[in-house]
């Protein structure tokens, strides 16, 4: 299954032929449609190249990272026993082209209605892929929607962390005409217990990524923690103050308040890089495997703090 989803990276002349096989509509397929004849050309193509290959890097980056609450890790399944990190990182592997399509478009626009139609196109065919790579299994839907929008707003030209969260912001305001209003786990959670949820989040211009996960990361790796430890700090700290959709639908309510209560309390004993917040957050696992729940929406959020902390050292000026 996995060969029929082909993870290399797709060049301009494929995308164009992806494009034109799959029925895009039209703006797509005229953005891409051209060989590399220019400096902007060229320029397209390298973005499009490093933008996508940094989504999946993060993806992969935090699928690894290890020990997280209840998640998939290299420990094991967390409380996703139908889940693995291979599977994980196949499922990674498997979006480099969507996420590369979505930059194409996107390169030197400005967030427009047509814009955003041609994104949930590419969108959809991304989950159509994950599907067929995973065999059905919802691997990382939420972030498809959170890295295509960081994604785009960063091809768009925005560079630093806020700008491409404004960006992202903007296109997430903008409706997706052709989308097929579908109930789904999200949406059920959402009008039940009236939170946000990722949709919320990115039309927010995504504040537990830029005003909690970022500037926690910054600071553990300022006040001398490994980079595994500041990631876990990040990641704690989102969870401590994020409805995160997936913690309800699998847990509900007890789920989310044992998450935030015990995020909290390995932030308040001083971080992972502590003996008593390490100790805590073992702790928080068991709590949460107990409920058979995990922090998905947590970790795609994470995932977005990582890509926007490498865009703001590695900006695309210097790409």
């Amino acid at each position: 299954m996995n060969k029929t989803v082909r993870s290399e990276f797709l060049g301009p002349e494929k995308a164009r032929n992806w494009a034109c096989a799959r029925g895009l509509n039209s703006a797509v397929s005229t953005r891409i449609d051209h060989p590399l004849r220019s400096a902007a050309a060229d320029d397209r193509s390298r973005v499009a190249t490093y933008l996508a290959s940094l989504a999946v890097r993060v993806l992969i980056e935090e699928a690894e990272l290890t020990p997280k609450p209840a998640l998939v890790d290299e420990r094991g399944p967390g409380a996703h026993t139908d889940l693995s990190l291979t599977l994980m990182k196949s499922s990674a592997h498997c979006l480099r082209p969507s996420f590369e399509l979505m930059a194409l478009a996107s390169f030197r626009q400005i967030p427009s209605q047509a814009l955003r139609g041609e994104l949930g196109v590419i969108g959809r065919w991304a989950e159509r892929s994950m599907l067929l790579t995973t065999g059905g299994l919802n691997t990382h839907r939420g972030a498809i929607w959170t890295l295509g929008l960081l994604v785009s707003a960063a091809a768009m030209g925005a560079n630093s962390p806020e700008a491409v969260a404004y960006r992202a912001r903007q296109l997430a305001c903008l409706s997706d005409g052709s989308a097929r209003k579908q109930p789904s786990n999200g949406s059920r959670v959402i009008q039940r217990y009236q939170v946000s949820g990722a949709r919320g989040e990115a039309q927010a211009g995504f504040p537990h990524v830029i005003t909690v996960g970022l500037p926690i990361l910054h600071r553990s790796r300022q006040e001398g923690a490994s980079e595994t430890q500041g990631r876990l700090d990040a990641l704690l700290a989102i969870m401590a103050g994020l409805d995160d959709t997936c913690l309800l639908h699998r847990g509900g309510l007890a789920a989310l308040n044992t998450a935030k209560t015990g995020a909290a309390a390995v932030l308040g004993a001083g971080g992972t890089a502590t003996v008593q917040g390490w100790e805590l957050l073992q702790r928080l696992d068991r709590d949460l495997l107990a409920l058979n729940a995990s922090p998905g929406g947590s970790a795609d959020l994470l995932a977005a703090t990582l890509f926007v902390d490498f865009m703001a050292h590695s900006p695309l000026t210097e790409t």
